[in-house]
């Protein structure tokens, strides 16, 4: 006895719709992945470019930096699409897989709070000038040198919201000698630092007093 054409062609329906649907919702989820994979690149770039300032800080106080951790790379690979051949019959969920979707909804949620985190702290650290701008800017309205003490006096009440210890704007102060930002000298035993613009223009001052 062979099978009614009728009810073949409704079973194949049937199966049809079922996939559809599943590739939908497959692709739904892999644009979600994406989007949280894209944000915590992000955040994984901001996290390197800390741990280069930091080694750059601790090669100048003269300690051995200690070996930097390998920094996996995050899988970019995405689920693949539900083959158009599983056609097997779906069964009623249990009681396990109906507490399924609230542990997902509180994942997905933790996932999400985490992202807008890092994002927000971000954007606050990219609105925020460097605090090496600030030293420069500082030594640049100041009209004699100045040592690193009072660099972080003058910084610590003019950003109170900032952490400004006097070990990194010391470091800052001498990377920027270095690099020949800035101008370094001693009165005595203490070390003052003068701006670029302020040194050449006390050299002009001088070269014209010798002149005239």
């Amino acid at each position: 006895m062979t099978d009614n054409p009728v009810t073949v062609t409704s079973v194949t329906s049937q199966y049809a719709t079922q996939v559809a649907q599943d590739l939908e919702l497959n692709t739904k989820e892999q644009e979600r992945i994406g989007a949280e994979l894209s944000a915590l690149q992000a955040q994984l770039r901001i996290l390197q470019d800390d741990q280069s300032v930091l080694h750059s800080i601790q090669k100048t106080l003269g300690s051995r930096p200690a070996s930097a951790p390998s920094t996996p790379e995050p899988s970019t690979s995405l689920p693949q699409q539900a083959s158009g051949k599983n056609t097997t019959t779906r069964r009623a969920p249990s009681k396990t897989a109906a507490k399924a979707p609230s542990a997902k909804k509180t994942t997905v949620q933790a996932k999400k709070e985490k992202t807008q985190g890092a994002e927000l702290k971000a954007a606050t650290a990219s609105a925020q000038p460097t605090l090496i701008a600030l030293i420069r800017t500082h030594l640049d309205q100041q009209n004699a040198p100045r040592s690193a003490a009072e660099v972080t006096s003058a910084l610590a009440q003019a950003h109170p919201q900032r952490t400004i210890k006097s070990t990194v704007v010391r470091t800052t102060l001498e990377n920027l000698v270095a690099k020949s930002q800035a101008h370094r000298s001693k009165q005595g035993g203490s070390v003052l630092y003068t701006s670029v613009a302020e040194q050449d223009s006390s050299k002009r001052e001088k070269a014209g007093a010798v002149s005239s």
